[in-house]
């Protein structure tokens, strides 16, 4: 069955820790029009939070740039969402996404479980990733209504 795109956004933002909270919100507001659980909504604010921080202490580490966060609601209230980045990029995706693996220097005590969380809290999730150009994380939730 072929997915239609029943409404979608773009947003672009500067890779800011205050930015972070407003990805959350734009998200949670944006599945909101498809009146899912309140549990869901609190499922997408904390898997968006985890990969625009990632993008912000690992892909642009101690430099600036931007993220773009693309939301889309298809039929049958299935949420997509993609955070992508121009920074640093995975070396290695499979390794970055394992339980407590973190390039952060161990003074910022970060915990290396984003990927984890992302994949507790949404059905799917894909990550796309090159040296140097970037890392683009796919999310997507099949929404309930209350």
């Amino acid at each position: 069955m072929k997915k239609i795109i029943e409404n979608e956004s773009r947003i672009c933002f500067l890779s800011l820790s205050r930015n972070e909270a407003f990805a959350r919100s734009a998200a949670a507001a944006f599945a909101a029009q498809s009146d899912p659980t309140v549990e869901q909504i609190a499922a997408i604010k904390t898997a968006v939070s985890e990969a625009v921080t990632n993008a912000i202490v690992h892909g642009y580490r101690n430099t600036r740039g931007t993220i773009e966060m693309t939301l889309r609601l298809y039929s049958e209230n299935r949420l997509y969402i993609s955070i992508k980045d121009k920074g640093r990029g995975i070396p290695d995706i499979s390794q970055a996404m394992q339980p407590m693996f973190s390039t952060a220097p161990a003074e910022e005590e970060r915990s290396g479980l984003g990927f984890t969380v992302m994949e507790s809290f949404m059905d799917k999730i894909r990550v796309i990733s090159r040296t140097d150009k970037g890392t683009t994380v796919i999310m997507e939730k099949q929404l309930d209504k209350r």
